[in-house]
């Protein structure tokens, strides 16, 4: 029997996602029935350590008080213990009970049954070296990878490995690898679905061509893509035959009337969203769109793909849960490790309904390696990949805050829009500024990179003036030099 390859050090559970818009009531009744519920369903499992009181405030947006109580109610209860010196934990005696379901209310979508399609998103490998000055999007911070933890998880899974873990790569992923993704997504965004609904691939583009290369098969000719959008998402789709029917994006997310309208006009029946942090706008689905487009979906016996686009970095208010939990058997949700840890990491998931689970197995290719899925396993078993995030998100806000500041004290005519998260924001220069494409050339010449929002557009606009920062990878020393040439390169034009 192999070993279990997720049996590893402390379990932490800093990075659950707690749902306390779920119930009404006051506060602390509604975070100890998160918490409960959390502990009762097993996405916070036994023996896990809980943040300090002070931490979960923080990350909640709520009183110290509010934490404090209801950890004390739950510890009286016996629903979580208190150590000295160690904290508050769940106890290692309390076991999971099933989740309840929801009742379908619809028949679930069928691979046949759809003649839409789905596309898949990632990330464009580096072809030339990149800005010292980068505000380009799409990269995280690769000056802050956590290698040390990688290479000890790797010796851990690599000592622990048995013979036939060795022998080849299951074609859904090692089963202990996908237990603990499984098990990190239902903590962290909440996601309803079993171990076996989670197949590892080798990023979100590999995850979602297999998907619209099986919704090809299934007879899909077109997919409907936010308007902007990332822009391998739609070639990625074409290359599988479908054909991408663009909708456009405000405020609220994308336009679910219009959307609904081009679903009619062409048939197709799978939207490719990003509801969390839509890439490049930044805003996110409203919660009545979300309802809008699962019930578009139902009424249409249709399919949506969740892009999970850098849902793991909010910075002004509580992450939302997944799409996919609302309408698990309408919702195909897609993720990976390049915005967290990095694009050359390789490791990615997809969370498929029942009904097109065969389907997706039928089309050709292969995940990670076996090593690096049990590697990335020991990681976010041990705490380590919690840590990262838990380190990485403070790092970005605090990159997010000083980019908006220095953008507000040298260019304040440029309006920023969009969410504080994720790892970019959109700027609109002031009418007076060259076109964005001009502005992008200059830059080029002062090694700052920047990206046209035109870039994005399915039908790029005859002008812009709209910039996508990215400040992932950019180097907080560089910050105020990369905002200063901007300044440079944006000011009036014919200055």
């Amino acid at each position: 029997m192999a070993p279990d390859q997720t049996d590893s050090r402390v379990d932490l559970a800093w990075e659950t996602l707690l749902d306390l818009e779920a119930d009404d009531g006051p506060l602390v009744e509604r975070l100890e029935h998160a918490l409960r519920d959390a502990v009762s369903t097993g996405r916070l499992p036994a023996g896990a350590a809980l943040p300090a009181s002070r931490r979960l405030a923080e990350s909640l947006g709520v009183s110290r008080w509010a934490v404090t109580e209801t950890y004390g109610r739950l510890v009286a209860e016996g629903v979580l213990e208190a150590r000295v010196g160690s904290g508050t934990r769940v106890p290692s005696s309390a076991r999971p009970v099933a989740p309840r379901r929801r009742p379908a209310t619809r028949s679930a979508a069928r691979p046949g049954a759809v003649p839409g399609a789905t596309a898949p998103s990632g990330t464009l490998p580096p072809t030339a070296p990149r800005p010292g000055h980068d505000l380009r999007p799409g990269v995280p911070d690769l000056r802050h990878v956590p290698r040390d933890a990688w290479v000890r998880a790797t010796r851990e899974a690599l000592a622990a490995a048995s013979n036939d873990d060795l022998a080849g790569a299951p074609a859904a992923g090692h089963p202990a690898a996908r237990t603990t993704v499984a098990a990190h997504l239902r903590r962290a965004r909440l996601v309803d679905a079993p171990d076996t609904a989670v197949v590892l691939t080798r990023g979100a583009t590999d995850a979602t061509a297999r998907l619209a290369a099986a919704l090809h098969a299934a007879g899909h000719r077109h997919l409907l893509v936010e308007d902007p959008s990332w822009p391998v998402l739609r070639d990625v789709a074409r290359r599988a035959g479908l054909e991408p029917v663009p909708v456009p994006v405000d405020a609220g997310g994308v336009d679910v009337d219009a959307l609904v309208a081009a679903s009619a006009r062409t048939g197709a029946r799978v939207a490719l969203l990003t509801p969390a942090h839509q890439f490049p706008t930044g805003v996110p689905l409203s919660g009545e769109r979300r309802e809008q487009v699962l019930a578009w979906a139902r009424s249409v016996d249709g399919l949506v793909v969740e892009d999970d686009y850098d849902a793991e970095f909010r910075y002004d208010r509580r992450p939302v849960a997944a799409l996919q939990r609302l309408d698990p058997e309408r919702v195909v949700l897609v993720g990976s490790v390049s915005k967290t840890l990095s694009p050359a990491v390789g490791v990615g998931w997809v969370v498929l309904p029942v009904a097109w689970r065969a389907a997706f197995a039928d089309v050709p290719g292969g995940g990670p390696s076996v090593l690096d899925q049990l590697t990335f396993a020991r990681l976010v078993a041990g705490g380590g990949y919690d840590r990262h995030l838990r380190a990485a998100r403070g790092r970005y806000r605090r990159r997010h805050d000083a980019l908006a500041a220095a953008l507000d004290e040298v260019l304040p005519q440029v309006r920023l829009t969009g969410l504080a998260a994720g790892l970019h924001v959109l700027a609109h220069l002031p009418a007076s500024a060259p076109d964005a494409a001009e502005v992008v050339r200059a830059a080029a010449r002062l090694d700052v990179g920047l990206v046209d929002l035109r870039r994005y557009q399915c039908r790029p606009a005859a002008t812009s003036r709209a910039l996508v920062l990215g400040y992932g990878n950019l180097a907080d020393a560089r910050l105020a030099a990369a905002v200063a040439r901007l300044a440079a390169c944006a000011g009036p034009a014919g200055a």
